[in-house]
C-alpha cells in the first residue's frame, strides 16, 4: 500500500493569517489534531497542530511567570521569546512549524511509518507536482493496519505443514529456532531451544501465533546455564 491508498482527502487547511481561535475551531469541528498551512497560491508553508496551541494565556494553560533566577537557569532569551510568541501570538503564522516534511503520493507505507517514527511526526502532507493532495496521519496507518487483518482460516492443516510454516516464519532470524526444535502434534506446537532474552521468547511466540491453524503453543525454552566461578 502507498500514501494515496490511505491518505485523507480533501484536506482541512489553515492559512498563515488565520487567527489561532479559528484554527482551534477547525480542530474541534473536524475532529483533527493537525493541518497544513497553505498560502494564497496553494503552497504548503507550514503545519499547525493542537500541540502548538496547548499552552495559551487565554485559558490559563500558559507556563506562567517563573522566578527570574529560574528563567536564567532554564532558558535563554531566545527560548523565552519563542515561548512568549507561542503563548501570546494571535495568528497561525505565529505558532505554526514552518519546517514542513512532506511525502509523495506513491511513497510506500513502510517508508512513511519509518519517516514518522524517525522524525517524531504525527501528520505528513502528501504532495503531487508540488501541490497538496492529501495528508497521512498515524490514525490513517492504524486504519490501514485494521483493514489488513488476515481472515480467519477455517481450513484444516496437517501437523507437518504447520511445522514447516513455523520454521519458515523464523528462518533467517537470529533468534529463530531450528527445525529440530519445533514439533507440532494435533495442532499444538511444542518448542524447544536455548534463548538469551525474554524478547527472543516473545518473538518466537508471535511467530507461532501468526501461523494459521496453530491451536496453541507449549514452550520448553531455556536460558543458558551459568557456570559458577570458584
Amino acid at each position: 500500500m502507498r500514501a494515496f491508498d490511505v491518505m485523507t482527502t480533501p484536506v482541512v487547511t489553515a492559512t498563515p493569517d488565520m487567527t489561532i481561535y479559528d484554527a482551534a475551531r477547525l480542530f474541534v469541528d473536524n475532529r483533527i489534531s493537525g493541518m497544513p498551512v497553505v498560502d494564497t497560491d496553494g503552497n504548503v508553508v507550514g503545519i499547525v497542530s493542537q500541540g502548538d496551541l496547548l499552552h495559551r494565556v487565554e485559558n490559563g494553560t500558559g507556563h506562567g511567570k517563573r522566578p527570574w533566577w529560574l528563567e536564567l537557569l532554564l532558558s535563554s532569551p531566545r527560548e523565552q521569546a519563542a515561548r512568549y510568541v507561542r503563548e501570546h501570538g494571535h495568528f497561525v503564522d505565529d505558532v505554526m512549524c514552518d519546517q514542513v516534511i512532506s511525502i509523495a503520493e506513491n511513497m510506500p507505507l513502510d517508508q512513511i511509518a519509518e519517516l514518522m517514527e524517525r522524525r517524531h511526526l504525527k501528520h505528513v502532507p502528501v504532495l503531487k507536482d508540488g501541490k497538496l493532495v492529501g495528508i497521512v496521519s498515524r490514525s490513517n496507518l492504524m486504519r490501514a493496519l485494521a483493514s489488513a487483518a488476515p481472515p480467519v482460516d477455517s481450513a484444516l492443516h496437517d501437523d507437518a505443514s504447520l511445522r514447516d510454516a513455523i520454521v519458515l516464519e523464523m528462518h533467517g532470524k537470529r533468534w529463530g529456532l531450528p527445525k529440530r526444535g519445533v514439533l507440532v502434534k494435533d495442532g499444538i506446537a511444542h518448542l524447544w531451544g536455548v534463548i538469551e532474552s525474554e524478547e527472543e521468547k516473545r518473538a518466537i511466540r508471535i511467530a507461532v501465533e501468526g501461523v494459521p491453524g496453530v491451536k496453541r503453543a507449549e514452550y520448553h525454552l531455556e536460558f543458558p546455564g551459568v557456570i559458577p566461578t570458584l
